[in-house]
């Protein structure tokens, strides 16, 4: 069924007018071109989400739940062709069961020195998924979009220097940094998000401190 259904085809027309971040506004000139792909389906347990968790023996973003994704290759019909390749190489989708939607503004990850392009896509002839590059990727995950919207799967986290960001905690995932807050801002754009008490803050765990220090 590639018909993308009625609350998919909402979001992603007001997820295009996601205000950008103050931290997370691209420089004026530098960084690598790249892009992720959230990617919703039709799963078992209702409408879901395709999210990876990056090698614990990773260089940068180790053991970090995220979106598929990475640098835009020369190749690439940019952003979309990188981000469906990236996808494809790293669980396993085929890009032709994918109908992309639309792509999000630029944002700038300063850490990775990244301009990361989101693109928005309907899964309409989901395959089974896998750590296709076990380098790269530890684990594939289906989420389902009540389970992120949960309100008691939702959190603040606070690192060591202070900054507070949202959290997801899911299938055994913390998600957080980048991804959480793009996730974030899509799930309210969207009208998807449910009302959640911003007053509950946790500190960033030990192990994944440790993790995200590498790089």
């Amino acid at each position: 069924m590639t018909d993308v259904p009625e609350w998919l085809d909402r979001l992603a027309a007001r997820a295009v007018h996601t205000p950008v971040p103050h931290g997370l506004r691209p420089p004026a000139r530098g960084g690598r071109r790249a892009a992720v792909l959230m990617l919703f389906g039709e799963g078992p347990d209702g409408p879901d989400l395709l999210l990876i968790q990056r090698s614990s023996r990773g260089r940068r973003h180790a053991g970090q739940p995220a979106f598929p994704g990475g640098g835009v290759d020369p190749e690439d019909d940019g952003a979309v062709g990188a981000a469906l390749r990236e996808a494809a190489e790293e669980t396993g989708i085929d890009p032709a069961g994918v109908k992309v939607l639309c792509t999000l503004p630029e944002l700038f990850v300063w850490h990775s020195d990244n301009r990361v392009t989101p693109v928005i896509g309907w899964w309409h002839t989901p395959v089974a998924v896998y750590a296709a590059a076990p380098d790269e990727v530890d684990s594939v995950e289906r989420v389902p979009i009540a389970e992120l919207v949960d309100p008691a799967n939702r959190i603040v986290l606070r690192t060591p220097t202070g900054h507070r960001g949202p959290a997801f905690k899911v299938r055994g995932l913390l998600v957080w940094g980048f991804t959480a807050m793009v996730l974030d801002a899509v799930l309210r754009e969207g009208g998807l998000e449910r009302p959640w008490d911003t007053d509950r803050v946790e500190d960033l765990p030990p192990d994944v401190l440790d993790l995200a220090a590498r790089g």
